[in-house]
């Protein structure tokens, strides 16, 4: 399968959190991929064709909790609980836990960068939250969560912001100046940041103007580097700590 360069840095990038990782992988089918096509009515993301190619039946190590991702368990659900299908929402992601049933759509309404707009929403509720601009962007922050910044010893959360600035474009500023490196690109809703010693994410539900807060979680190997690289940032922007983990 011939790779996307966007596809190409987000596996490269996976491959550097957890080595080995395509070997827990499991890829869906053609005629899965066919059957997918036909509940949206049109084609897929083009991104989502390469999720599905690699990992489509099982996420090794990728996997989410209470989330399936398989085409089985979509098509099934389409089947058994979706009575009248959206033209604008393919169902993704199937929610396990019943106490909060909100599973992962793609809004196909709302293509970009290669891929689509995700949000969650229950089965026949018209309620929608945004969570993210793109599929692959969601997998890449989850992925930099749970293998680095949830992993290194000293990690704190908060927010950034700014007075009538675009936030992430000032947050660029400040974090290029402290040596990290932005290995899987996002938009302006969702940040992943990594050098040897520390590691960022931050993410705010997508809107239609950039935004004025980001929240973050920044992890590192000791208080004084954290501290080092938020001394920096609130050059740059408005900078709240809500909690310390050691």
């Amino acid at each position: 399968m011939q790779m996307h360069p966007l596809e190409r840095e987000l596996e490269e990038f996976l491959a550097r959190l957890v080595p080995s990782i395509d070997a827990g992988w499991e890829g869906a089918t053609p005629d899965e991929v066919a059957e997918l096509e036909a509940l949206a009515g049109r084609p897929l993301p083009p991104f989502y064709y390469w999720f599905l190619a690699r990992m489509g039946r099982y996420m090794g190590a990728l996997n989410f909790a209470s989330v399936d991702f398989s085409p089985a368990r979509i098509k099934a659900c389409y089947q058994e609980e979706i009575e009248e299908p959206s033209p604008r929402y393919l169902l993704i992601g199937y929610e396990n836990d019943p106490v909060v049933p909100m599973h992962t759509w793609y809004d196909l309404d709302s293509p970009l960068r290669g891929d689509a707009l995700v949000l969650s929403r229950s089965i026949g509720d018209p309620l929608t939250q945004l969570e993210f601009e793109t599929f692959r962007e969601m997998l890449a922050w989850k992925a930099m969560r749970n293998f680095k910044v949830e992993v290194l010893p000293v990690r704190c959360e908060g927010s950034f912001k700014s007075d009538g600035d675009d936030v992430r474009a000032l947050l660029d500023r400040a974090v290029e100046s402290l040596g990290f490196d932005q290995p899987v690109p996002t938009g302006s809703f969702c940040g992943i940041f990594d050098r040897a010693d520390a590691a960022m994410t931050c993410s705010v539900a997508p809107r239609t103007t950039p935004e004025q807060v980001l929240f973050f979680d920044l992890a590192g190997n000791d208080i004084g580097t954290l501290r080092r690289i938020l001394g920096v940032i609130g050059k740059e922007l408005e900078v709240e700590v809500e909690a310390w983990h050691r």
